[in-house]
């Protein structure tokens, strides 16, 4: 019987910890929700808050990971192009200041002139990224090839 009533206190704990966890997975913020996790107590649910809180990707490494397979789900990231900037053609490879290396996909190009313009990466539809630079009239779709 007492064994009995230990698994039910145990289950009951661990529902508890369930539902906490279940509500910090439905924030949006990533700040928001790691903050959740940390306030859940450190019950039966201590494995699980642990490693939530040591594979929570910073902000930095979202950047870096970005347009590569497996990456978190990050909508868009801004850099530059360093130095002077005289457009694109096919296939080119665009390095960035934040040391990632993209190349033009879509067979587009442009001339331009411009000194460390702005770059925007931006997932499209289907996945498709673009990199809308400052001055241009078109935004090229590329691919993340460093």
């Amino acid at each position: 019987m007492k064994v009995l009533f230990a698994l039910m206190l145990v289950s009951t704990a661990a529902l508890a910890d369930d539902a906490a966890l279940l509500k910090c997975r439905q924030l949006d913020d990533g700040p928001l929700r790691l903050a959740c996790y940390n306030a859940i107590p450190l019950s039966g649910a201590k494995t699980v808050v642990a490693v939530a809180a040591a594979t929570a990707p910073t902000p930095n490494q979202l950047v870096q990971e970005f347009g590569q397979q497996n990456a978190a789900k990050v909508d868009a990231i801004e850099s530059s192009i360093v130095g002077e900037f005289d457009g694109w053609v096919p296939n080119q490879r665009i390095r960035l200041a934040n040391g990632q290396v993209w190349r033009i996909a879509d067979g587009s190009d442009e001339a331009m002139s411009a000194t460390n313009p702005k770059v925007k990466l931006e997932r499209g539809a289907m996945g498709a990224i673009y990199m809308d630079i400052d001055g241009s009239r078109t935004a090229p779709r590329v691919k993340r090839e460093k």
